[in-house]
Order: structure tokens, then C-alpha cells, then sequence
């Protein structure tokens, strides 16, 4: 097999806070990366991405980089907004040879090219992988991402099924006090303090490789705990914590990327929160409207109807909240934003804005790439050797995310 790369269509390129500045694959749907479900299927790494023109020196752990070239005949390439379940099984070596097209309800997620493709004419995001699709199928599960808030609506049935995906043949529930039917697994070298409850009613938990959950956190599944990652009390519920992650306080239904920090109380709701993002103690979303009403949502296209009662907060990456910040019921915040200050802040805020409210100054590039180093270095993370050319482009796209 040649190889795979995700593409990002033009749907997937509106899912702001995230679009300015990373790939849909590297976002974490359920308990995985797009891309790691992928990988699972074809038994191979992604070899690119064709995304949005800014990104194309998007460099992050092991994600793979840009096509600006061309794609050889022979490659898969892979609807970046369709997620597989992390249980199908994957393509085997006479099979990835006969099928040429994956769907996944309904719909064409995968197709191998039968003929060389320039990067070019996937620039725009405009072309359906439908116009490329042809000989023998294979039907595979999964969910489409057809707005960025799917990743909130769709977390409880992503991460039953991730959850259980992820569990051992023989789980080993360790060190904790378990409620609930469903099973509970805390890898070899996780650290599990004295009166760690765990209520598995709703479903399974994870705890990965090197997790620290220290004494009197209440984990509420469907939960999956990421390698390296710390919780330090309160309590989670339906919440996929990725790596290197320190988390306080209370949350539900939230997806937080990776390298992140939550450190302090404070309620954090149906919402997304970016890689390297900080929320300062006591920061808390409103994720329910005093009316119990359809939660709208800014999009770049335009306010939308989300058709969801619960919707939090959608923190880009980088971006900062002071002490005490509250955020209103579906708020977008941009990558790089630092919010602060005694005033609500508006329900958008613009990628690298700073202060309290209108008029934002701006966080200069500069400076923030200063910062962004202090941070990733407190994690033992080198900033990639082009970092700042990518960040010079993400800030110069600011103006139309």
C-alpha cells in the first residue's frame, strides 16, 4: 500500500477555533486523533495532509506533513471529517489491494486513486471524493463531523464505543473503588492514589500509560484518561483527556486535545479545548442557557442553529483565560486569545486577542512565540525548527478565521 493522507474539504476548513491552526486529523475526536483511527484501519502512518494553504507547515509530534505536490496513484485519500470506530477492523493486505472505495453511512470517506493527483486541484477543499470514486466498496462504522460541534454532540456514543474498544481482554481496575456494571482498566505504570472512585453506570473508563489520578477524584464513565496525563481531584464525567494533560475541578462532556492544563476549580462543559490552552482557576462555560433553549453558535460562515441544548465553550489552541473568567453558553475563543479581566467576555473572541473585552489589543507574533515556548517547555516540548514560519502564516490568516 502506498499510503494514506487526509483531506480537509471546505466544511472541515470552517471548524473554527481549530481550522486556523491545525489539520481536522489532528483534532481528537472521541478518545483518538481522526488520523490514529486511520492508521488503525490501514495499518500504515498517514504519509500528508491536503489542508488549508496557511497550514501547510503544520508540524506536531508525529503528524505527517503537507502534500503540496502531487498524490501517486495508488494512495488512499481520506475524508478527514469521517471518523471510524476504533473497532473495525482493518484492511488486510489482499483486501487493501481489491477495494478501492471505503464508505462509511452511506457516504465516501475513502478512495484509492487509480491515477496521479495534483495537490492543486484539492487547494479549494471543493472536490467531493464522491468525483474519484470507483470500483469494488467496503462499508465501514463510524460518525461524520458535519460541524464542529458534532465533536460535543456525538462525545457520549464516540467514547462508549472508544472505551470499550480500548479495554484489555482481562482489565485490571487497580487501586480503584468501582460502581457500575461496566469494566474499568488502568495501564501498568498509572499511578492511582487512595479513594479514586470510579462509577461505570453509563460505561467503561481507560486510564493510559503513565495517568496520575491522585485521592478523591470521581471519574464517571464513558471516561478515558491519556498517557501521561494528571487528575488532581473533582469530578469527570464522559470526558476523553489526551496526553500530557493536567486536569481539576469539574467537567463533563468535554474533549480536551493534549498538553493542556485545567489545573484549578471550576466547571468546564460540553465543550473543546485546544492543545496548550491554560484556563486559569476558576474559570467556568455556561453550557445550558437560562431558557433551556437551542444553543447558537459564530461559525465563519455565520451564527448557526446547533439543534443543541447543551453546548460549552470551543477553546482554540494556545488560548489563555484568567482567573475567574465565565463564559457564556457557546462561546468560541481563538487560538492564541488571552482573556481576562472582571467582564464577561463577548461570545467571540478573536484569534490573538488580548484584554477583557472591545477594544482587544493584539497578542504580537513575537511575543506569543516567546510564550508558546515558556509553555511547551514545561512539558519537555521543543517547538518544531519552523514553528514560527507556521505561526507567522496563522497569524496573518487571523483575519478570516
Amino acid at each position: 500500500m502506498t499510503g494514506f493522507v487526509l483531506y480537509d474539504d471546505a466544511t472541515a476548513r470552517d471548524f473554527a477555533p481549530f481550522a486556523l491552526t491545525r489539520p481536522a486529523g489532528e483534532l481528537r475526536a472521541g478518545a483518538a486523533l481522526t488520523r490514529e483511527r486511520w492508521t488503525r484501519i490501514f495499518g500504515a502512518a498517514a504519509t500528508g495532509f491536503v489542508g488549508a494553504p496557511h497550514l501547510r507547515q503544520f508540524a506536531e509530534f508525529d503528524a505527517p506533513p503537507a502534500v503540496e505536490s502531487r498524490l501517486a496513484a495508488g494512495t488512499w485519500l481520506v475524508n478527514a471529517r469521517c471518523v471510524p470506530r476504533l473497532d473495525v477492523l482493518a484492511l488486510a493486505a489482499p483486501e487493501a489491494h481489491e477495494i478501492a472505495t471505503l464508505r462509511c453511512g452511506g457516504r465516501v470517506a475513502a478512495v484509492r486513486l487509480t491515477r496521479e493527483l495534483a495537490a492543486h486541484d484539492l487547494a479549494d477543499g471543493r472536490l467531493a471524493l464522491e468525483a474519484l470514486a470507483q470500483g469494488p466498496a467496503r462499508d465501514i462504522d463510524g460518525w461524520w463531523l458535519d460541524h464542529v460541534w458534532d465533536l460535543v454532540a456525538l462525545l457520549p456514543n464516540m467514547l462508549a464505543a472508544d472505551a470499550t474498544a480500548l479495554l484489555p481482554a482481562q482489565p485490571d481496575a487497580r487501586g480503584i473503588h468501582v460502581i457500575g456494571a461496566h469494566a474499568v482498566h488502568v495501564a501498568a505504570d498509572a499511578t492511582i492514589e487512595p479513594y479514586v472512585v470510579a462509577d461505570t453506570s453509563a460505561g467503561p473508563i481507560v486510564i493510559e500509560r503513565g495517568a496520575h489520578v491522585l485521592a478523591f477524584t470521581r471519574l464517571v464513565g464513558p471516561c478515558v484518561i491519556g498517557a501521561g496525563s494528571s487528575v488532581m481531584g473533582g469530578r469527570l464525567a464522559c470526558c476523553s483527556i489526551g496526553p500530557a494533560v493536567k486536569v481539576s475541578g469539574e467537567m463533563s462532556l468535554t474533549i480536551m486535545i493534549g498538553h493542556a492544563n485545567k489545573g484549578h476549580d471550576g466547571f468546564v462543559g460540553h465543550s473543546v479545548i485546544g492543545r496548550w490552552a491554560n484556563l486559569g482557576a476558576g474559570t467556568i462555560t455556561s453550557n445550558l442557557k437560562n431558557s433551556y433553549g437551542e444553543v447558537t453558535l459564530w461559525t465563519p460562515s455565520g451564527v448557526q442553529r446547533t439543534g443543541q441544548q447543551f453546548l460549552g465553550s470551543l477553546i482554540g489552541d494556545h488560548a489563555k483565560t484568567g482567573i475567574g473568567t465565565r463564559l457564556s453558553t457557546g462561546s468560541v475563543i481563538g487560538a492564541a486569545a488571552n482573556v481576562f479581566g472582571t467582564r464577561m467576555p463577548p461570545k467571540v473572541v478573536a484569534p490573538f486577542a488580548w484584554g477583557d473585552g472591545e477594544p482587544w489589543e493584539t497578542f504580537a507574533l513575537d511575543r506569543f512565540l516567546v510564550v508558546a515556548a515558556r509553555v511547551m517547555g514545561r512539558r519537555g516540548v521543543t517547538p518544531a525548527a519552523d514553528a514560527g514560519a507556521h505561526w507567522a502564516r496563522v497569524f496573518a490568516a487571523r483575519d478570516g478565521a
